[in-house]
């Protein structure tokens, strides 16, 4: 890689700039009109200046390193070797370079004693160096955030916007920038466009840069966008800032990122919407585009296709054909579900009542309502209270609750407890609300009013291990249920954090043991744990390979002591504090349902199935008999219906195929005669006779087997 001269970028930019500008002045069709930008003097005044810091502040630090470096360092690898370097010299990309040709093209970002680092960033002493690719979370996400960059590049260049934030997608699968276009918006019309200016910016193979600035620089530098200035401001007195230049584009960001911009090989804009900054509807709206990408052509085309497979299955989509649920605008983000939704609902919270029982867990239910007092106690008035609902009774604010943990706090204090009944695991499967912005309700999967199969475990320090251990069991058996595949990531104490650092070192090593004795391999996410607590993050794959977290298991040291709860201890003058978990398994009921129609593709396993028989008559003259098979299959508790009108029964059998009903049980004079009936299952051409007895005996082992 060349090193940049900055006058000459300098002088070469601005001849870009000035030509894409007069350029832009007299575009005409085949492209859509743009929005109106902020001006092209905007662009032509900004860019320029933020470059030209960037450049000084980054000949000031090569200066000063030049003065520092040349030290020996040892590297050590994931494997145990060691090679030498030189401080503020070596890179990471030196060193894969030195280890073959093939990693060093491959490897797109650098963890540095367990902190991730850009390639071409120099070490700065002894460390543990490990290198990611595109295979890994860590490569993908950065590779990915990479991408959100030079979309920011293209947006800002085409368009003029104000840049806001553009991080890779809390899913895994892409990334997004939004941006601010003042009253205008962007559409599927604008891609191309977009992409085009993607692909310029990848062909220049722009390498990522990075330099490390004072609060007053990255104010200067950012001083035009009030967006990067309240992030900036808002960061921590002693917070490192760190700015990224890739062509162009210069950007406030904590990185790290590819080596440049020519890695990624494969772009794409998928889709445009609307957002508000920060979540808050009443601040200024914004425009967010979504983009995927990829280091080859082959993976792109292939996700094109599996974006054209996931639409066929849209749980809106199959919720609607199969009569689950519907959303009215009377009461937007609350579902109404029909009555073989509320089936596949019931039959879910039913499945994990009965696991509750078996494990030990005891269910209860608490109120919907409660007074703010309760909310500050816990903390959430002041952290949580613009995601509430609020409203005033008899002059006093009061919360509808959008969790369950502070009322279940509040059981467990309303009388004295014993450490003889720890632990004391509490289910609750109380309604919530939570006041999500409108522009973010999506069908069942973000809404505002949900169910979760919620418990919270009061025990003791030392019932830690185990009673995760249990949790991620009751995890497994349920997952393994549904055919999830899952995987875990230990969360450990972030930046900042309450309680003191030898309780956080207590509970990691618990969740460590855990995890370990759990045989489930899992990875380390340091420093991304809650502030009152470490958590272990649960990721699940459904059958198109998508990711969800569903699942939460999370330490919490903080609410016990809020809530200033404890126990007698054996020494019953003692009183000591329990340590609480929250844990869910479906998380919301909502969200569950969701990700299970789309994960079996409309096609309920029989167990779940809120169709799982119907009976077709060939004719009139096996009427009676018919509906004889339908109530004793409906006295034995399966949904089953019947279907005695006179079409075909060829054409009833097709229609009761593509309502997904998993038998089809058809029955003609014959059949009445020798009390049997003939079955066809939903996917399947063959067909053959049993008795009803047989038959129910089949409907028990499926259901019995979670089938």
């Amino acid at each position: 890689m060349h090193a940049q001269n900055p006058a000459l970028s300098l002088a070469l930019l601005r001849t870009h700039l000035s030509t894409f500008l007069r350029c832009r002045r007299h575009h005409s069709p085949p492209f859509p009109p743009p929005p109106p930008t902020m001006g092209e003097a905007y662009l032509e005044t900004v860019i320029p200046k933020r470059i030209a810091l960037f450049e000084h502040i980054k000949k000031q630090q090569l200066e000063r390193r030049a003065g520092i470096a040349g030290e020996t360092i040892r590297v050590t690898l994931s494997d145990g070797k060691v090679k030498e370097g030189k401080r503020w010299g070596t890179t990471p990309f030196n060193v894969a370079s030195a280890i073959s040709k093939s990693l060093a093209s491959n490897a797109l970002i650098a963890s540095v004693d367990g902190v991730l680092w850009d390639m071409m960033r120099p070490l700065e002493g002894d460390c543990e160096l490990k290198l990611f690719t595109f295979e890994s979370d860590e490569g993908r996400d950065t590779f990915w955030h990479s991408s959100a960059h030079i979309l920011g590049q293209a947006l800002e260049m085409e368009y003029g916007c104000k840049l806001c934030i553009g991080p890779c997608t809390t899913r895994g699968e892409g990334f997004y920038y939004d941006g601010f276009y003042g009253e205008s918006s962007l559409n599927e019309d604008h891609f191309k466009r977009i992409d085009d200016r993607a692909s310029r910016a990848v062909s220049e193979k722009q390498p990522f840069e990075r330099i490390e600035v004072s609060r007053e620089q990255a104010l200067e530098m950012f001083s035009e966008n009030q967006f990067k200035v309240e992030i900036i401001k808002d960061l921590p007195e002693d917070k490192a800032i760190t700015v990224y230049r890739c062509g162009p584009l210069v950007d406030l960001c904590r990185g790290p990122h590819i080596p440049n911009t020519s890695f990624v090989k494969a772009f794409r804009c998928l889709k445009a919407s609307s957002a508000y900054w920060r979540g808050d509807k009443d601040r200024e709206s914004l425009q967010r585009v979504y983009g995927i990408s990829f280091p080859d052509l082959k993976k792109l085309k292939e996700y094109i296709h599996f974006l054209e497979e996931a639409k066929k299955y849209d749980h809106r989509v199959l919720g609607g054909k199969q009569e689950l649920f519907f959303f009215h605008p009377l009461s937007p983000g609350s579902a109404f579900f029909l009555p073989h939704g509320a089936r596949i609902y019931n039959k879910l919270m039913e499945f994990i009542k009965g696991q509750y029982r078996v494990r030990g867990y005891q269910e209860v239910l608490s109120p919907n309502i409660y007074n703010m007092n309760l909310w500050e106690t816990s903390g959430h008035a002041a952290n949580y209270k613009e995601n509430m609902f609020v409203f005033e009774i008899e002059k006093q604010e009061f919360g509808l609750k959008p969790m369950n943990c502070p009322g279940h706090c509040l059981i467990f204090d309303h009388r004295v407890r014993s450490y003889r009944e720890l632990p004391l695991r509490m289910a609750d499967f109380g309604v919530l609300h939570r006041n999500e912005a409108s522009g973010a309700l999506t069908g069942l999967t973000r809404v505002r009013r949900f169910q979760q199969d919620d418990a919270h475990i009061f025990c003791r320090e030392s019932q830690v291990k185990d009673e995760v251990m249990g949790v991620l069991e009751f995890i497994r058996y349920v997952y393994d249920i549904f055919g999830f595949t899952f995987e875990l990531k230990l969360s450990t104490r972030p930046e900042k954090f309450l309680g003191d650092l030898e309780t956080w070192e207590k509970a990691e090593a618990a969740l460590t043991e855990a995890l370990n004795d759990s045989g489930k391999p899992w990875q380390l996410n340091e420093g991304d744990g809650a502030f009152y607590g470490p958590k272990i993050d649960i990721s699940v794959s459904d059958a198109l390979n998508r990711k969800f977290q569903c699942a939460t298991l999370q330490l919490d040291f903080q609410l016990p002591s809020r809530f200033n709860l404890s126990y007698s201890a054996e020494d019953e003058a003692k009183r000591e504090r329990p340590v609480m978990i929250h844990r869910a398994i479906l998380g919301s009921v909502e969200r569950m349902l969701a990700i299970l129609l789309e994960h079996y593709k409309g096609k309920w396993p029989f167990w779940l199935s809120p169709r799982q028989a119907i009976v077709c008559t060939v004719s009139e003259k096996s009427e009676a008999y018919a509906v004889q098979v339908h109530d004793q299959i409906h006295a034995a508790g399966y949904y089953v219906d019947i279907d005695t009108s006179d079409k075909t029964v060829n054409k009833k059998v097709r229609e009761a195929q593509l309502a997904q009903y998993n038998y089809i049980l058809v029955v003609g004079e014959k059949d009445a005669e020798k009390r049997v009936v003939t079955v066809r299952i939903r996917d399947k051409q063959e067909h053959s006779e049993m008795t009803l007895d047989d038959l129910l005996k089949r409907f028990k082992e499926l259901v019995e087997g979670y089938q």
